[in-house]
Order: structure tokens, then C-alpha cells, then sequence
């Protein structure tokens, strides 16, 4: 009874010394130091997948924010695309749009309408 019990207990300790040692190797290997990342605060995440929706069955849509800044980009066709870069996160104007309630409206496109008959590269 005693042989028994014993080795359960051997086999219990080796499995303990090898989770503690495979915990201490981790965080050496990811801190470049000694056991100092076990008690380290984790780092605050820096990318978010903020949004996505489906275009068609291989391509969407993908907003995602970095540092306070958003991106759109389109995944999934031939080539990866990035739609619009360094949208401001915009809860602070969002308020200041509210309480104002100025309405602010921006061109969507920046070229001017096409007259009847104009192809695309004349002037």
C-alpha cells in the first residue's frame, strides 16, 4: 500500500516541477530576463478587430483600431486592400458634434461629375 502511495506522490511532484519549470522557461523566453514575467502587468492590447462585414462570399469589410486610430481595410479578393487609414476614433468629436448640433457635411468624392458625353480622361 505504502509502494503505491509513494509513487503517486513522486509522480505528482515530477509533474508539478515540470509545469513550474515550463511556466519559468515561458516567460523567460518571452521577457528576455529571468522570473520577472510571471509578476509583470500584462501590456495593454494595441490592435482590436473593431467591426467586420461580408461584401460577397470571399471578400469583407474589416475595421480595425490601432492606438486610438481606425483602419478599413478589404480582405478576401486578389489583393488586400486598405480602404481609409487613420480614422479618428471620434468619441470626443461625436460629442462635441452632439451637444453643438451642427451638422457638418463633407464631399464624398473629391472629382467633380462627368458631363454627358465626357469620357473619362478628357478634361
Amino acid at each position: 500500500m505504502w509502494e503505491i502511495l509513494s509513487l503517486v506522490l513522486i509522480i505528482v511532484f515530477v509533474a508539478a516541477a515540470i509545469v513550474a519549470g515550463a511556466l519559468l522557461w515561458r516567460s523567460y523566453v518571452d521577457n528576455g530576463g529571468g522570473g520577472a514575467g510571471l509578476f509583470k502587468p500584462k501590456n495593454e492590447k494595441r490592435l482590436d478587430v473593431v467591426e467586420q462585414a461580408a461584401l460577397d462570399g470571399r471578400r469583407k469589410l474589416v475595421l480595425i483600431r490601432r492606438d486610438g486610430k481606425e483602419h478599413l481595410i478589404m480582405t478576401g479578393g486578389p489583393v488586400d486592400v486598405v480602404i481609409e487609414t487613420g480614422i479618428d476614433t471620434g468619441i470626443e468629436n461625436l460629442k462635441r458634434s452632439r451637444s453643438s448640433g451642427d451638422v457638418v457635411e463633407a464631399p464624398i468624392f473629391s472629382r467633380s461629375a462627368r458631363k454627358m458625353g465626357q469620357a473619362a480622361g478628357d478634361a
